[in-house]
């Protein structure tokens, strides 16, 4: 498993196992996202088995299902409420993580500058320059 840390206490990852539950909860994670809609993945995959080997292992389990066509400003604004309300380490994934960097780049649209939004998710070697007009957008809503 391939955990990206885009910020202490976030972290993105490609699709993860059954076996990488167990995993992450010994790196410390204590809430996993699924990002990745179930049409995606094998039924092995399905929110329902992750969800059932996380909360197993000791940790918090939430299905948001995005996609790049049907995200919304609810999705976004669902997992950052979960981040800022998570009593510790956050381990989302979907396909590669770019999804799930993405929601958290909306999320911070207006808390941080989107230059150093872009900066963070670059370093963790997701490119999302593509998406800087919809940040600039969303920050001036915020702001």
């Amino acid at each position: 498993m391939a955990m990206i840390e885009l910020t202490p206490g976030y972290s993105v990852s490609p699709q993860i196992a059954l076996e990488d539950v167990q995993a992450a909860a010994d790196a410390g994670i204590t809430l996993v996202i699924c990002n990745r809609p179930d049409a995606e993945v094998p039924p092995e995959l399905s929110h329902r088995a992750m969800e059932e080997a996380a909360r197993a292992a000791g940790m918090a389990f939430v299905y948001i299902p995005v996609t790049n066509e049907s995200l919304t400003l609810e999705q976004v604004t669902q997992q950052a409420e979960l981040l800022a309300k998570a009593d510790g380490p956050v381990l989302a994934y979907c396909r590669s993580g770019t999804r799930c960097s993405i929601v958290w780049a909306m999320g911070k649209a207006g808390e941080m500058p989107v230059d150093e939004i872009l900066a963070t998710t670059a370093k963790a070697g997701y490119q999302l320059e593509g998406i800087r007009p919809t940040l600039e957008t969303l920050a001036a809503q915020k702001g």
